[in-house]
């Protein structure tokens, strides 16, 4: 036995596959999750800038928010938008959040999403258009993620709440969990991530400065929130779904705290088993 591990090792070496001994890492853990970016994170730039930004961040999933693609545009103007995006490595993955305020903007909001081809978006619809949206759903057969914010005076402010109104309706209604807001509200992200699982189709994802409404974003690894239960959360229900990085803080310049953020994100993944 002791000669048999010998010759492994020796073969090892020689034909250059990986020992214990080798401090090599083969395979990122970050590389087990989508990670990208909320287009709302630039607001205040133009397409070509943000993609600019998102090629030297490594990032290839962002979101899409109507000031970059306004609602009224063509099916040309959006066929235009995602070569642009193709051609720079992106996939905008999902259109939204898109805020409902009345029948018409619901119709608007499924018109805008089937005409740019999805069959997934952030909504955020006033609560008495739930069944008028629901109906929308069956029609078109695309899918909604509820958009939580926390304590901000929105609709739904955290997942319970979200569940507790289309928990009976048709599962192509879900959640789109913002862990940032979850905390801010005084929630528990570790438990709406075990709880609601079949239901949650995309993730924002941040550091706040507290757990109350005057919490605000920061640079991931300077606010409250412990990323390890997350992470492994997420992990232990196979979450497949883009996380994207919201990051409303320093709307004119920033591309610096979003990459401190990917980059501690990427590495709390890389960690976290």
């Amino acid at each position: 036995m002791k000669n048999y591990t010998l010759l492994s090792l020796c073969l090892a070496l020689l034909l250059g596959a990986p020992t214990a001994s080798a401090q090599t890492l083969l395979r990122h853990g970050s590389d087990d999750f989508r990670i990208g970016v909320a287009g709302y994170s630039y607001r205040r730039f133009t397409i070509d800038q943000t993609l600019e930004y998102l090629h030297k961040a490594d990032v290839k999933y962002m979101s899409i928010k109507d000031f970059h693609l306004p609602y009224d545009s063509t099916a040309e103007q959006m066929e235009d938008f995602k070569r642009k995006l193709a051609e720079a490595g992106v996939d905008g993955y999902i259109l939204g959040p898109i805020y409902m305020r009345s029948e018409a903007e619901v119709d608007r909001a499924f018109e805008y999403v089937r005409r740019y081809g999805h069959t997934l978006f952030i909504g955020v619809p006033n609560y008495e258009l739930l069944p008028y949206m629901e109906q929308k759903v069956k029609e078109y057969d695309i899918r909604v993620a509820i958009h939580n914010h926390g304590p901000d005076n929105l609709p739904f402010p955290d997942a319970a709440d979200i569940m507790g109104r289309i928990g009976n309706m048709d599962a192509r209604i879900g959640i789109c969990l913002d862990l940032g807001h979850t905390v801010r509200y005084g929630g528990d992200c570790v438990k709406d991530i075990l709880a609601y699982r079949d239901r949650i189709f995309d993730i924002h994802f941040k550091d706040v400065t507290g757990n109350t409404r005057a919490g605000s974003t920061c640079e991931m690894g300077r606010g409250i929130m412990d990323y390890i239960p997350i992470l492994r959360a997420l992990r232990e229900i196979g979450y497949t779904g883009v996380c994207s990085l919201e990051f409303e803080k320093d709307e004119n310049a920033p591309d610096p705290g979003i990459r401190e953020s990917l980059g501690y994100f990427r590495a709390m993944a890389d960690a976290v088993k």
